[in-house]
Parts: structure tokens; sequence; C-alpha cells
């Protein structure tokens, strides 16, 4: 399975979903088939916060076609945000695409896990992971939310967290275990590893990129069909 990454959006989260899926496929001990198209960061900001959905699947599925003439099976978006115009890029039918967000509401429920906090865009908090959560409640400091994701888009176009951005988030997460009742904070952004990653915030944590790699490898080794999983 020779699979395609949109990346980029921004760079440090593709670095990351580089290294943490070729370990993966280390790990299953098979060959990574993996080509990975630059996608632009600014211009998918921009769309995002103007909700142009059209314009930014209009720039993706150029990608995508680029990751197909490659000879790529299928693709990928190496963020959570840029999935705000998922199902408009879907139905341009470039490659099938496998998407960072439907897996997340079975692995919360095989955790046991009843409540959620969310950190990401402003769109991802205030949408719930986009509605696509069923059998876990998500919650988020919506009063916050436009801050929040300021300081997630800092980060991610920066391709580094200072101390003072990385503060704000850990405490956004603990407020939401302490005063919501969420047994776990979700990154629900692919760059907020760089504010999470090698530190103890004090409650559980679960990086939303390590679940999409893990498909993305068993989908590399054959251990799930891309029929199941596609959009």
């Amino acid at each position: 399975m020779h699979i395609g990454l949109i990346g980029g959006i921004g760079v440090a989260a593709t670095v990351v979903y580089y290294q943490r899926l070729t370990a993966a496929a280390d790990r299953l001990g098979v060959p990574l088939r993996l080509t990975i198209s630059h996608g632009d960061i600014h211009s998918l900001i921009r769309n995002n916060l103007d909700d142009a959905r059209e314009a930014q699947a209009a720039i993706f599925a150029d990608r995508l076609a680029g990751l197909k003439g490659a000879g790529c099976d299928c693709a990928a978006l190496t963020s959570l945000g840029a999935h705000f115009c998922f199902d408009e890029l879907n139905q341009r039918g470039v490659l099938p695409l496998v998407s960072g967000v439907a897996p997340l509401d079975d692995e919360f429920a095989a955790r046991g896990l009843r409540r959620v906090g969310l950190l990401g865009t402003q769109v991802v908090m205030e949408t719930r992971l986009y509605g696509q959560l069923r059998r876990t409640e998500a919650v988020a400091l919506d009063a916050e939310a436009e801050a929040l994701g300021r300081t997630y888009r800092e980060i991610a176009v920066a391709g580094q967290c200072d101390p003072d951005r990385r503060r704000v988030l850990l405490d956004a997460g603990r407020r939401m275990v302490e005063d919501l009742g969420a047994e776990a904070i979700v990154l629900a952004g692919t760059d907020l590893n760089l504010a999470f990653d090698g530190t103890d915030p004090g409650y559980p944590v679960i990086d939303a990129l390590d679940v999409h790699v893990a498909l993305l490898a068993q989908l590399a080794a054959g251990a799930v069909a891309l029929s199941d999983v596609a959009a």
C-alpha cells in the first residue's frame, strides 16, 4: 500500500507523522511506501478561518493529483484542522482519503472514556471534532476557543512552542479536567506535540496524531483493508 500525505500544514506535524509512521512500520516489520506533498499552512489558515471549504478543497485536490501521479493508493491530511473541508475534498474523488478524525470515536470508546477535553483549532474545539464523536462526549473551553485557537496557530506556523504558550495550553487542559470533568485531554491538533511532548501535565493526554498514524501503519502492513477505512 503506497500512502500519500499532504504535509506542510504545519511542517513540524509533518515531521512527526514521518517519524512515527516509519517507526510504526518498522515495529510491524513491513516496508513503508510513502510520498509527501507539501501544502501551504498560510492559505489553510485563511481558508479555515473564512470557512472557505471549496477553495481549500481545490488546493488539496491539486496536491492529491500529484500524489496519485506518484503512485499513491490513498492519502491523508497531516492536520486535523485541515479536515474542515474533508467532505468537499472527498467528493472530488481524486484519491481515497483516510480520515484522522473518524478513528477517534472508536479509540476513545475502546479506552472506556466517557468525556474528553479538546485542544486544537477554534473550529475543531467549537464543533467538537466536526460532530463526529458519537460514543464519547467532548468538552472544550468555549469562551476561550478563539484565543486558544490563535495560540495553536502561532505554534503551528512557528514550528516550535515557547514556555508561555506551553503554560497556556497545559493550563487549559488542566481546567477541562478539573472544571469540566474531562477524563483525558485530546491533542486534536497535530502540532500540539510541540507543547506536550516531554512534559508531565498531571492528567491523561491522547495525541490524535498517534491514532491516525497507527491506522496508516496498519494499512501499510495490509492488516486492514482500504475499503474499510477510506472515505
